[in-house]
């Protein structure tokens, strides 16, 4: 990639990262909770094809030995509070660390916590790219995309799918988690996952199969 390319592409990245970092903090207003989930899962979607781009490119290597200050992390904690409150109902949702590692039983996150750490990874090479320090910036979220924003961003996208799936095809039955997850997550986490997807079909509405002639 030419020097010319590599800025273009930088900006570009840059103004994705922005775009989902403003988008987020827009969601977590609450100024419209039937469509905060809808919404999150068209940011975090549009945030990975930033990171797919970041993963498929060459390392990025700083010009500096060191990392710049960037100055203070964000605060994020009014951020992911209010996430926490609007997402009540399926803020909790239970992942496999790793898929490569075996795991006896998927472990349990927040939604609210995890789109928080992104924004803080994103904001932090944001600070980068604002002082001028763009290939800075661009390595930033290259090295932490594959570190940590990405496989937390990547978590959080299936979570948002699965329950917007549930809403829409009126799925988010305790019987059927029942039937297709209780091996997986023993009975105690099945039901309260049942309990916090029924809860979360307001949120986007049951949708019926279309039928055929």
């Amino acid at each position: 990639m030419s020097d010319d390319d590599l800025t273009d592409f930088t900006a570009e990245i840059a103004d994705q990262i922005e775009s989902f970092v403003v988008a987020v903090t827009e969601v977590a207003r609450g100024e419209e909770p039937g469509a905060a989930v809808s919404m999150l899962l068209l940011e975090v979607s549009q945030l990975m094809l930033a990171g797919g781009r970041l993963g498929a490119i060459a390392d990025v290597v700083p010009d500096e030995r060191f990392e710049p200050d960037s100055g203070p992390d964000p605060d994020v904690d009014a951020l992911r509070s209010s996430l926490s409150v609007l997402l009540e109902p399926i803020d909790v949702y239970y992942e496999v660390f790793d898929p490569y590692t075996p795991r006896p039983k998927p472990v349990a996150f927040r939604i609210s916590d995890d789109m928080a750490d992104v924004v803080t990874d994103l904001m932090h090479g944001l600070a980068h790219h604002r002082a001028g320090r763009t290939t800075e910036a661009l390595w930033w979220w290259q090295f932490s995309y594959l570190a940590n924003w990405g496989a937390t961003a990547s978590a959080v996208l299936r979570a948002l799918q699965s329950v917007v799936a549930h809403a829409r095809l009126d799925a988010a039955t305790a019987e059927g988690l029942e039937s297709a997850v209780d091996d997986a997550l023993g009975d105690e986490l099945a039901d309260e996952l049942a309990e916090q997807l029924d809860d979360a079909v307001v949120l986007g509405g049951p949708q019926t199969a279309p039928t055929t002639a």
